[in-house]
């Protein structure tokens, strides 16, 4: 039964992804937060590439609202992931977005992919998103410098993996827009071009393990291998300081050794007007529901109490405080 309400919430959610207001969430009214939702309410998530992480715990998520037998019910849509979320998010097409710590740090200062402030909160950071750069063998890639005139998966356009495929680029001394044929596909279209030899490399921002990227080392796994970015991580860093050193464990992928990577927390998104007890209710729901979120993907077993809080600059919304007090979320 379970299997087949997360099917019917993805085959709903691709159906309702490209049109229409996905929420009725109204905004908040003040007063006192009671995590109390009075009326039916319907909320649309933004979620990422339907082979990503995003959309596991995405369509997860929406099941776990519903099935908590509150008033909130929820749809999970594909979408390019990022900075798309934030922009619909604000445009009102969704209620809550997935979303990379640094594209809504853009989003909050009115930087980088934003022309202005974006008036958006946070419900609490979520699981870390691992910069996974895979490239094929036989293309004679050694660093990401190394891909001057190689066709190069940037990922999906407006997608935080877009943001930090330029960004790596840059930093490696090319050009995104000149120096590398840019392939601004989703994971499941860069995964096809690793595997017919139509793309040389890809950058890929998820969390682990991502089942395209298990896919292509499933099938293709002697013919790429992952690159070490960290030499790039100073340059990285002095765009934004939330980006940390990681490590790939070998037994996500079954990879022979570990690889180091550069880290980036991910956060849940809501406009920063959102009715307050809908987003205490939602912020309770991730932390009640994590193990059944756990089940959808490991990723899951990252969202922790400890971290919750850890979303600046983007601000907690109030009703995600009051979720996180009752709850006993470190300060």
């Amino acid at each position: 039964m379970a299997a087949a309400a997360g099917f019917a919430l993805v085959l709903t959610g691709a159906l309702t992804a490209c049109g229409g207001r996905q929420d009725t969430a109204s905004t908040d009214a003040g007063g006192e937060v009671t995590c109390d939702v009075a009326n039916e309410t319907r909320i649309g998530i933004a979620t990422g590439n339907a082979t990503g992480v995003y959309f596991a715990l995405g369509n997860a998520y929406a099941e776990q609202i519903g099935a908590a037998g509150g008033k909130v019910k929820a749809t999970a849509s594909e979408t390019g992931a990022s900075v798309q979320n934030i922009q619909q998010l604000v445009a009102g097409t969704y209620g809550v977005a997935f979303s990379l710590a640094d594209t809504a740090a853009d989003a909050v200062n009115g930087s980088g992919s934003f022309d202005s402030k974006q008036p958006i909160a946070a419900l609490a950071r979520i699981h870390t998103n691992y910069t996974q750069v895979i490239v094929r063998k036989a293309a004679g890639i050694k660093d990401v410098a190394g891909m001057r005139g190689k066709r190069v998966s940037t990922g999906s356009p407006k997608s935080g993996t877009e943001v930090i495929a330029n960004r790596l680029l840059t930093a490696a001394g090319l050009d995104p827009a000149e120096d590398v044929s840019a392939q601004k596909l989703d994971l499941t279209k860069t995964v096809d071009g690793m595997k017919d030899g139509s793309i040389d490399a890809l950058f890929w921002s998820g969390g682990l393990p991502t089942p395209g990227i298990t896919d292509l080392l499933t099938t293709s796994g002697g013919q790429v291998e992952f690159l070490d970015i960290t030499p790039l991580l100073p340059e990285m860093q002095k765009i934004n300081e939330v980006y940390e050193e990681g490590s790939i464990p070998a037994a996500t992928y079954k990879l022979a050794a570990d690889t180091k990577t550069i880290v980036v927390p991910n956060v849940l998104l809501v406009k920063n007007d959102l009715d307050a007890n809908v987003a205490c209710t939602l912020t309770r729901t991730l932390f009640d529901r994590k193990p059944q979120l756990e089940q959808a993907n490991a990723a899951a077993k990252e969202i922790s109490l400890d971290q919750a809080r850890k979303t600046e600059p983007v601000p907690l919304h109030r009703g995600a405080t009051k979720a996180l007090d009752d709850l006993g979320a470190p300060k």
